[in-house]
């Protein structure tokens, strides 16, 4: 049998300005973990949003035992990890207190800072520090980037509610209670972060590279050649996995910038030819309200299961949509998620709400199978990760917050009890996310938000 140089998790592939930061394989370390300690994986924690809440008795299962087994429709792309998932019902949001008239700039900045913004000072970012930016102050130390923060468009609704700041509405995640933490909407200045792409001057590239048909991967080829001959045959498998997952993602990406080019040269009355000079400048990348919105959620699921399998970073929050000025033409309709909300219970419109949430379920459902499909230590990446989708509202129709929308998948390295619906949960926003840090291993020295206790349903028994 051959030996292997144990080498360093933090070992990339480079080439040409680019580096790209290897998954876990068996001849790697963790930094952190002591040569005595048997390895384990690190926990990562994953958040995901849909605004506007949820049809409620099309979303909770019927019951308890029936959970595994006859899940309802808007579930049914979790059917494959299921024992890996884990419902709760009765979780209440912050009450809106003294914003009664602000729902929709509430929803989404409340979400993971469980706390309300300052009263006094409405027009400014005042509220909380965030749960996930909890999560990257303490594992950032480990990780090239402490967190990732993505979404899926701009924010485009103006509409001040209670004379809150326009922040609140496109913003989960709180650095500091003065500082929110922008979303990156474009996939290639995503790709670029995690490649570490460098411009020749030495910056860092923000606006992509000078060829689009020309993989970021090709930099690094060599370099994964040189590096196979050492591994052992199932370091290789791993590896090849991952470069293929690697070049998928780059080729979309670069699919999706294509498509853009054409229309915008078509749109300004120039024929589109599909042999471009390697010179031509980056172009935006801006997300459409057309029938691809899939296409740009599920390569941002990718990037996100990248930077996660890689240990770019452990923490990562990714906004699915903003509150107001949605639409889902690829669902069939064009009216916008918001507007469909208030249905009063209108068949139709209903059934269209109950459309787009299992529109956004599935989503998250190609994220997690995807890690549920990838090996790491003796389990999957899913196995080391607390994945959670929710919303911040209840039910958009009546914008009530008391029993939150929320699904978890992951075991979170064991610490998580999954498998289970638990109709009958007491507790609100900030218990759930502080039994979260507690499960992922991260240090309090408070609780998050308006946190009273921790959840006792939720962690595996020891």
């Amino acid at each position: 049998m051959s030996k292997h140089t144990t080498i360093d998790r933090r070992t990339c592939l480079k080439g040409l300005g680019a580096a790209l930061a290897l998954p876990l394989l068996d001849v790697m370390g963790w930094a952190e973990a002591s040569e005595k300690k048997e390895f384990k994986p690190p926990v990562r924690l994953g958040f995901m949003y849909m605004p506007h809440g949820v049809i409620m008795d099309q979303f909770w299962p019927k019951d308890a035992k029936s959970f595994l087994t006859s899940p309802p429709p808007a579930l049914a792309s979790l059917r494959p990890v299921l024992d890996q998932c884990l419902l709760m019902k009765g979780i209440a949001a912050v009450s809106n207190g003294p914003f009664r008239g602000a729902p929709h700039a509430l929803e989404l900045s409340t979400w993971l800072t469980a706390a309300l913004p300052d009263p006094d000072k409405r027009d400014e970012i005042s509220i909380s520090i965030s749960a996930d930016q909890i999560a990257a102050n303490s594992l950032g130390a480990f990780t090239a980037l402490p967190s990732l923060e993505l979404a899926t468009m701009p924010q485009t609704w103006k509409e001040n509610q209670a004379g809150l700041n326009e922040a609140y509405y496109s913003h989960c995640s709180f650095r500091s209670p003065t500082q929110a933490v922008p979303a990156e909407t474009n996939p290639r200045n995503v790709l670029n972060r995690l490649f570490n792409k460098k411009e020749q001057g030495g910056g860092l590239a923000s606006s992509g590279m000078s060829s689009l048909d020309r993989s970021m991967l090709d930099l690094v080829i060599g370099g994964a050649r040189d590096l196979r001959r050492t591994l052992s045959q199932t370091d290789q498998r791993k590896l090849d996995q991952y470069l293929d997952s690697v070049r998928s993602v780059e080729r979309r990406i670069a699919a999706i910038e294509i498509r853009q080019k054409e229309a915008a040269l078509e749109k300004a009355g120039v024929r589109p030819s599909r042999s471009y000079k390697t010179s031509s400048p980056p172009i935006e990348i801006k997300i459409p309200e057309g029938d691809k919105r899939s296409e740009y959620m599920q390569v941002m699921c990718d990037l996100n299961v990248l930077a996660f399998q890689t240990d770019t970073t452990r923490v990562c929050t990714y906004i699915g949509s903003t509150p107001n000025g949605v639409s889902y033409p690829e669902l069939g309709f064009n009216d916008q998620h918001h507007s469909q909300t208030h249905h009063n219970g209108e068949e139709k419109k209903v059934n269209k709400v109950a459309a787009i949430t299992k529109f956004n379920i599935d989503q998250f459902a190609y994220m997690v199978n995807k890690m549920h499909s990838l090996q790491e230590g003796d389990g999957t990446l899913l196995d080391n990760c607390i994945m959670m989708w929710g919303s911040g509202l209840e039910d958009g129709d009546r914008h009530t917050r008391a029993n939150l929308p929320f699904i978890l998948a992951g075991r979170g390295g064991g610490s998580i009890n999954t498998g289970r619906f638990l109709p009958d949960v007491k507790g609100n926003q900030g218990d759930l996310l502080t039994t979260l840090l507690t499960c992922a291993g991260i240090p309090l020295d408070r609780p998050v938000g308006i946190a009273t206790k921790q959840i006792t349903e939720i962690p595996a028994k020891s």
